[in-house]
């Protein structure tokens, strides 16, 4: 009798736990993304194995991190309605042009407005007049009011110099650092005076040296002016950055603070591979 009782308890215990997880949303038990990221590359040019290798890093630490990447190869599809899927934008190496007046307007309201974080690398402040278009002078305001300059093509290293340790981008990262090798840009004015400058690039530090400097050198800063989280990075050229793991760590720590504004709740794209 003992048998036959205990076995309808364990029946009994059994359904009340399968009807519980199927009470369950579905959705709370299968999505674990903290977070949804757009992922904006430039593709074959001269940045190509730096962007392979980002994207390749940028898989396996959303992986590790627990949030979706989404990667498309230009703005073509981007407006107001697509861009709120996202809680962190990342400008991998894009350039400031070639956008449509539909995606420029959206990506303005997006930063202005703080409907998600950006992270912006290298190639993402070559302002200026290129390939027959126009200088987007609301994207050089939010740079600090510069416009592209020159830049050291041969590639040299230099040690950067950490100017804000508190910012949460710079957890983990030493007060000074060596940058192997990047094609440092300057620009026509120094963008300190309206940016909030994290880090610089010490000039006299350049191996082999260079007459192209700025003097004032910033190449980390954020916008404080803007409601999004930013953050711009001027390294990304050449892919032995992601052998460099004060590199990695700044990066995972900017992409990681951008994306942190509170909307992680809302429901994001999740898609894997992207749309080209």
């Amino acid at each position: 009798m003992k048998s036959k009782v205990s076995r309808t308890i364990a029946a009994i215990q059994c359904s009340v736990v399968f009807l519980a997880l199927a009470a369950f949303p579905a959705s709370a038990q299968i999505n674990t993304n903290r977070f949804y990221a757009l992922v904006l590359a430039e593709r074959g040019d001269q940045h190509e194995a730096f962007v392979v290798a980002a994207l390749e890093w940028l898989k396996e630490t959303a992986s590790r991190d627990h949030f979706a990447l989404d990667v498309f190869e230009n703005p073509n599809k981007f407006n107001q309605a697509f861009l709120a899927r996202y809680q962190v934008f990342i400008q991998l190496n894009y350039p400031p042009y070639r956008w449509s007046d539909e995606a420029k307007a959206a990506f303005q309201d997006y930063i202005e407005q703080g409907k998600g974080g950006w992270v912006g690398l290298h190639h993402a402040a070559l302002l200026g007049e290129f390939d027959g278009y126009p200088l987007w002078p609301w994207f050089s305001d939010f740079m600090g009011r510069i416009r592209f300059k020159s830049y050291i093509a041969r590639r040299v290293a230099g040690t950067v110099v950490v100017e804000d340790a508190a910012h949460p981008s710079m957890k983990g990262i030493p007060s000074t650092f060596v940058v192997e090798e990047e094609e440092w840009y300057t620009f026509d004015q120094d963008p300190r005076p309206n940016v909030h400058v994290l880090a610089r690039v010490d000039e006299s530090s350049y191996q082999p040296s260079s007459d192209i400097k700025m003097g004032d050198h910033p190449v980390i800063w954020t916008n404080k002016r803007k409601q999004a989280r930013n953050i711009y990075i001027q390294m990304g050229h050449h892919p032995s950055l992601f052998k460099n793991e004060t590199y990695k760590t700044l990066l995972r720590n900017a992409i990681l603070w951008a994306a942190e504004d509170g909307s992680h709740d809302q429901a994001g794209a999740g898609k894997t591979n992207g749309d080209k």
